[in-house]
């Protein structure tokens, strides 16, 4: 019998939508992991079991909009640590800090609340994806504006042919991912 792969068994639930939202993207849809709550279970125990280890437990976990409010806020609530949600711009009611960063065409901005995270504070930043880095590595820049210290980056899905994982690991971010896809 073969010996059962975490990595694979979410693999082998990510479906691949061709296509789409343009023609010639590979679009990796996480969807199928949230609906079936055995899936569901898998995947969040895969990050929760990664970050009880005290050398890598996080003091507040930091979520990019949107998907990674879904993850974020199960592994903060499994891990019993405070979760800080990092938004689109003009979606937050407080004061807050802002970074803008490139997309494939314009640009796009996320905010975090000034009073989020205490300066000092080890940060696990979670998203459902790596494309080309920018939103996780604009994520990293406004944590580290507050005085936060990013420990790592974490997703399901990592595109290294877009070169996002390797950016945020040139730019000193260490990096978890559970499924890699060649190509994109």
């Amino acid at each position: 019998m073969k010996p059962f792969s975490v990595n694979q068994y979410l693999r082998d639930h990510i479906r691949t939508v061709p296509d789409w939202p343009t023609p010639g993207v590979q679009f990796r849809d996480i969807t199928p992991l949230l609906q079936d709550a055995k899936v569901f279970r898998i995947l969040i125990d895969a990050f929760v079991h990664r970050y009880l280890d005290p050398a890598m437990r996080p003091d507040v976990v930091a979520g990019l909009d949107a998907r990674g409010f879904i993850l974020g806020a199960v592994v903060a609530y499994q891990l019993n640590v405070g979760f800080i949600p990092i938004r689109k711009k003009g979606k937050l009611p407080f004061t807050t800090v802002e970074e803008t960063y490139e997309l494939e065409y314009g640009s796009a901005t996320v905010e975090l609340h000034t009073d989020a995270v205490r300066s000092g504070s080890r940060v696990l930043l979670i998203d459902d994806l790596i494309a080309t880095g920018g939103t996780m590595m604009a994520g990293k820049k406004l944590l580290e504006k507050l005085g936060a210290h990013v420990m790592e980056g974490a997703a399901i899905v990592d595109l290294p042919e877009l070169g996002g994982s390797e950016l945020l690991r040139s730019a000193g971010l260490e990096l978890f991912t559970l499924v890699n896809f060649d190509g994109h």
